[in-house]
């Protein structure tokens, strides 16, 4: 699989990565067996960068995740987590399930902090929870309301873990692309994740971010390209959900559009929805979250899938494309 850099920073990211949320039991019990089918199924597909963070299921993903890789080489992968949520440990919600959407016992609570001492704080636990003696990439997570002390506190620390050659690159990941864009042209951030902002569905990255990323020479790691799985499906009903609702009727047939349009060029939905992010010239990987080698293996064949030139360029003369979105090029 084809690898872009990631920034200035010396490590390359494959073009598709996998994203650990589903391996901390994201809406659903998801069993050890199978969370190593699907990191089984990723490296078989030739991928070589993997993400996670503290809050997916508290903790377990990284558990999950270290154990997958555990006896595979060291410098053949690049591991990605998260800052500004610190896990506490609490005793009295052990027979409670996690209210932020994990199927897991609330035996901890998440505490927002992203001073430096937090932040060194996060990192020790999650390589012990990793059992890495590294991370290359580390990510302040979800800073939206924690601005000020993100930048003045959070970012300086990532940054001299970065001048000590603890990691090899920082930066922040969110669900907006302003407040990224603004880190990028503010910081000297290497890599930034942003979640469902630039998908077939969702453009407002090209405002914003991804001119300011080309612009610093920042690499964007898109996520959330399915929009939460309304373009995970090539026939999106009733039901399919669109940033973690249920999808409005104006987006779902907006969708059900884009899909006949695929249908008609020989593709499929996922299969262009995993290609499209990719297209941008800023963007260095398209990370997905995946729960077992089954799915591991569809989203494998989807992004090989040949996606031509003419469906591009259908979508933006039926304006469900802006003009200024680069198609991508041929598949890998």
């Amino acid at each position: 699989m084809r690898a872009r850099p990631a920034g200035s920073s010396g490590l390359w990211l494959t073009e598709l990565g996998l994203g650990g949320s589903m391996l901390g039991n994201l809406y659903r019990a998801t069993t050890d067996a199978q969370c190593q089918e699907a990191v089984d199924g990723a490296w078989d597909a030739g991928i070589r960068y993997f993400d996670t963070a503290p809050h997916y299921g508290l903790g377990l993903a990284e558990r999950r995740l270290g154990r997958a890789l555990a006896g595979r080489q060291r410098d053949a992968f690049v591991v990605s987590t998260k800052v500004g949520r610190l896990l506490v440990d609490d005793p009295s919600g052990v027979d409670r399930r996690d209210d932020a959407g994990f199927d897991v016992a609330a035996a901890a609570r998440r505490v927002w902090d992203f001073s430096r001492e937090g932040i060194l704080r996060s990192i020790d636990d999650s390589l012990q929870r990793l059992d890495l003696e590294r991370v290359d990439i580390v990510y302040l997570h979800d800073p939206d309301d924690h601005w000020e002390q993100a930048v003045g506190e959070g970012f300086p620390a990532l940054a001299q873990l970065r001048a000590e050659g603890v990691v090899s690159a920082v930066g922040a990941g969110m669900n907006q692309s302003s407040m990224l864009a603004r880190f990028v042209r503010e910081t000297d951030m290497d890599v930034v994740m942003v979640a469902g902002r630039y998908t077939l569905l969702e453009h407002s990255a090209l405002d914003d971010l991804l001119p300011a990323a080309l612009d610093r020479g920042v690499a964007v790691v898109a996520a959330g390209v399915f929009n939460s799985g309304l373009l995970a499906s090539s026939r999106p009903g009733p039901g399919a959900k669109y940033d973690y609702r249920d999808a409005p009727s104006e987006v779902l047939r907006r969708a059900q559009r884009i899909a006949a349009l695929c249908g008609r060029h020989g593709t499929t939905l996922p299969a262009a929805a995993l290609r499209f992010p990719l297209g941008h010239p800023a963007v260095a990987s398209v990370v997905i979250g995946v729960r077992d080698g089954a799915q591991m293996r569809a989203n494998r064949a989807a992004f090989r899938g040949d996606v031509p030139a003419a469906l591009w360029e259908e979508l933006r003369a039926e304006g469900l494309l802006p003009p200024q979105a680069p198609p991508p090029g041929v598949a890998p």
